[in-house]
């Protein structure tokens, strides 16, 4: 059986006209209101599972909404599949700091949906045309044809094993579909040895290796939209709700963006060598740190799990094996003669071992502790720990 690592391809809809624009933006608060409706439903009575919620729904969607029959069906769908991924997180306790209080929230009402929100659409419903790079779509106004995309090369690489699902989806007036595709999985090497990684706040990523990725400039770009935000949140006009409209996702942009370009690296070096990944298990780490006021920003805006789980999927396409290790003690404990003590961490960029004197980076030290932990780990039969998805 060949295993496969599902990426998300991502393609750019370009509407001929203003009717077609107006046909998707449409189509998308129908189906979300709909959605809303049957998730009152299945809230109220307790049908979580798919069967008895499109049984009890199906027909007073398509009447109240002007569904078609495969779109109501959808609908139902990503209804159920909310529910439960929201099962699932209660369970994982993936609810974030204040996790018992959400998970009090999220029972006690039903979820719902954006009217912007993404929609799920089908074989039936969709059709793509890759050499003419168009789309035909269902919507509530009739099926729209030969809708223009455009998309990277790779992306459209993907896009000709492409099965299944494909979202539409509306980011600030533009409109994207989402598909997931399956890619064929190389069988994890047998490394020689693990290149561990220290994840931070003011150096992003540090290696086993020496390599400092610093973070100052997208922790100058948090700062900056920062002041702009509450400058502008401030003034509260007309003009500057329109910038903060207009912003709103630059910040996260330029983040994913750095996070790519990292973890890009990183497996590229690992592979070169033919070594291993070693990252900390930083989950719940939130939850745990208590930060001053003026440094809970920066620590609520650390993508750490973006970076873990860009590496994850990169590694996997790549046939890295990757692990995860206890982050405990890593930035305390000398990596050469393993004596461990608070004070053996000087400051933020530094650290000198209290026995044997060794100097080194303090990032640098906790990635040679965890490139450590990661080898032991491989020897007493630990597997790769990669998510089924990615994108």
């Amino acid at each position: 059986m060949v295993c496969c690592v599902k990426v998300v391809a991502q393609v750019k809809l370009l509407p001929r006209s203003a009717h077609d624009a107006d046909a998707l933006a449409t189509t998308l608060r129908a189906c979300n209101r709909a959605a809303n409706r049957a998730s009152e439903v299945a809230f109220a009575k307790d049908f979580k599972r798919r069967n008895p919620l499109q049984k009890e729904v199906y027909y007073p969607l398509r009447a109240d909404f002007d569904l078609g029959a495969q779109s109501a069906v959808r609908v139902v769908k990503k209804v159920c599949d909310a529910y439960a991924t929201l099962k699932a997180n209660i369970r994982a306790g993936n609810l974030g700091p204040e996790g018992s209080r959400r998970r009090k929230r999220a029972e006690s009402k039903p979820i719902r949906f954006r009217e912007d929100a993404a929609q799920p659409f089908d074989d039936r419903i969709l059709t793509w045309n890759l050499d003419a790079r168009t789309v035909s779509v269902w919507t509530v106004a009739g099926r729209v044809k030969d809708i223009p995309f455009v998309c990277s090369d790779e992306a459209l690489k993907l896009l000709a094993s492409r099965k299944g699902e494909s979202d539409l989806m509306m980011r600030d007036g533009m409109f994207f579909l989402a598909a997931t595709v399956e890619v064929p999985e190389p069988e994890p090497f047998d490394p020689v040895g693990f290149l561990g990684v220290d994840l931070g706040i003011v150096n992003i990523a540090a290696t086993s290796d020496g390599q400092i990725m610093a973070g100052r400039g997208l922790n100058r770009c948090r700062r900056r939209h920062l002041e702009l935000r509450r400058k502008l949140q401030k003034k509260r006009t007309k003009s500057a709700k329109r910038v903060l409209k207009r912003i709103r996702r630059r910040e996260a942009r330029r983040a994913a963006n750095t996070n790519h370009v990292i973890a890009k690296k990183l497996v590229q070096t690992a592979e070169r060598t033919s070594r291993g990944i070693a990252l900390e298990d930083l989950t719940g780490i939130r939850a745990r740190v208590t930060a001053r006021k003026d440094q809970r920003s920066r620590l609520h805006s650390w993508a750490f799990a973006q970076l873990g789980a860009f590496v994850e999927y990169k590694a996997r396409r790549a046939g890295v094996p990757v692990v995860f290790v206890d982050p405990r003690n890593t930035s305390r404990q000398c990596s050469r003669c393993w004596h461990t003590d608070r004070s053996n961490r000087v400051d933020q960029a530094r650290f000198v071992c209290r026995s044997c004197g060794t100097v080194l980076h303090a990032d640098h030290n906790s990635s040679r502790n965890i490139a450590y932990r990661g080898d032991a780990a491989w020897q007493r039969g630990a597997v790769n720990r990669l998510s089924p998805t990615a994108g």
